[in-house]
């Protein structure tokens, strides 16, 4: 296997707000108000959501407001308390008419481009959380901004029953930072070294990752990762098709489904744990 490369995204950040600002022009009232995957959310309700992400990041990591900080010591804080800070903000922009969200979230996503262009992609940040607690650099902060923005736009084309932004140039980097989350997801994992994973995303937008046992800890790469160390024969292969596969790292399948979605050959116990991915703070 090779190692992973950078995945810069931030020069699609102006080309996804388009497509973005584009469909919701188009929204006739009873759109605005259909439901959507995200409990309670409607699609105006998705894109005041979008639009508080980018007011979010500008005030807090470009301007230093520390009130737009939330101080926690464990995930399941940091999950609660941005759950409420989420449902209080949608919640006072339905006071918004569509046309207000569609202006202020042209002048976001303007400003939040220019911000994130400003930045040193390879400096070190903070952690990115589902993908672990160790410090991250910035590419990778700017990419997981870039699949919050990429999925909940998703989330409202799918409740229009409009088609997906799949193609390789917007949704291949959103998988290619989605796997970043495999090591958390089998850090507690317990295999010999040498034992690998390998995940295959079919269809145009899709890839081949590997995920190796290696002193103590586990190694993600692309490709093929070849074969096994010889006193650790477990191997597994987990293929599952690019329509399914933002939904399985999103909680976007149930238990159910997500088994169906995949396919597991080799040692199933150890495949199945791709089902467990998870690549958004929920």
């Amino acid at each position: 296997m090779k190692e992973l490369a950078p995945v810069r995204t931030v020069d699609l950040f102006p080309v996804e707000r388009q497509e973005l600002l584009t469909l919701l022009e188009q929204l006739s009232a009873d759109d605005w108000e259909r439901p959507t995957i995200c409990d309670g959310w409607s699609v105006k309700d998705l894109a005041a959501h979008v639009l508080g992400d980018d007011l979010g990041v500008l005030s807090r990591r470009r301007d230093g407001q520390s009130t737009a900080f939330i101080e926690v010591d464990t995930w399941d804080a940091l999950v609660a308390e941005l759950n409420v800070w989420n449902e209080q903000w949608v919640a006072a922009s339905r006071r918004l008419s569509p046309r207000l969200l569609i202006e202020l979230l042209t002048i976001t996503g303007n400003d939040l481009f220019h911000y994130l262009k400003s930045l040193d992609p390879n400096a070190m940040g903070g952690p990115v959380n589902w993908a672990g607690p160790e410090a991250a650099p910035v590419w990778m902060d700017t990419a997981r901004e870039y699949t919050e923005h990429w999925l909940h736009q998703q989330q409202m084309r799918d409740a229009l029953k409009q088609p997906g932004l799949l193609g390789p140039e917007l949704y291949g980097p959103v998988l290619a930072t989605f796997v970043r989350a495999l090591p958390q997801t089998y850090r507690d994992v317990e295999a010999e070294d040498g034992t690998h994973v390998t995940l295959v995303v079919t269809g145009d937008a899709g890839g081949e990752w590997s995920l190796v046992k290696q002193e103590g800890g586990w190694a993600l790469g692309s490709g093929e990762a070849g074969a096994p160390d010889a006193t650790a024969p477990a191997v597994a292969t987990a293929t599952v098709d690019e329509r399914l596969a933002w939904r399985l790292f999103t909680k976007g399948l149930t238990d159910e489904q997500a088994r169906d979605a995949v396919r597991i050959e080799g040692d199933r116990a150890l495949g199945e744990h791709v089902l467990r991915a998870v690549a958004i703070i929920a």
